[in-house]
């Protein structure tokens, strides 16, 4: 290996290891500098002089979260949210960005990798290709009855970005992978570049 070549390596290595981090490091700063910014300025206007310090708009953000979390286990409150969400989904440009983050996240918080979540691999034709998935759903009769029990829905998601396709899948191109739900989806997510959760040398 030639010296430029050598080099270049150890400089993609090294971005492949400081970019994740920094991206991870800046959006935390991002919430928390946002949180302090907007609720720090609101808790600073009504708290009593003195009661204020750097860092509070930060400790209510997470509050403000948890009591979302607690809110949602209520009828009432989940009838808010789905009002709330009519008048997004009603906007062009920001229902689509907010439903693929909403299904994404909700997707990854739900149980584990067993049963309606299994990790699978998805026979493309007689081509030999596979690909990665995420079996979400068995019985998919409210659909179609014809579909039965001979299909179920795969999740498959797309490299580098925040989206995928749903998939109803034969039975029979699916194949059953042994591996957790999160290390099949860092796969994924980085194009094959993250392994197991390591840099896939080349």
């Amino acid at each position: 290996m030639s010296f430029y070549k050598r080099v270049n390596k150890i400089i993609l290595t090294g971005l492949v290891a400081v970019l994740p981090i920094t991206a991870t490091l800046y959006l935390l700063v991002w919430l928390m500098r946002t949180a302090e910014k907007v609720l720090g300025g609101v808790l600073e206007f009504i708290l009593p002089t003195g009661w204020y310090w750097p860092g509070t708009g930060v400790i209510a953000g997470i509050g403000v979260i948890f009591v979302t979390g607690l809110m949602m286990e209520n009828f009432f409150a989940r009838k808010v949210v789905e009002k709330l969400e009519s008048i997004i989904y009603r906007v062009p440009l920001i229902k689509s960005i907010y439903k693929a983050v909403r299904d994404f996240l909700t997707f990854l918080s739900q149980g584990n990798n067993k049963g309606p979540r299994q990790v699978v691999a998805v026979n493309v034709g007689q081509t030999g290709i596979k690909l990665v998935g995420f079996v979400t759903r068995h019985d998919l009769s409210f659909l179609d009855r014809k579909l039965g029990d001979e299909r179920v829905s795969v999740y498959i998601p797309l490299s580098y970005q925040i989206g995928g396709y749903t998939a109803l899948v034969p039975l029979s191109a699916v194949e059953p992978l042994d591996v957790p739900l999160e290390k099949a989806m860092q796969f994924v997510m980085t194009a094959g570049i993250i392994e197991g959760g390591k840099h896939k040398e080349g």
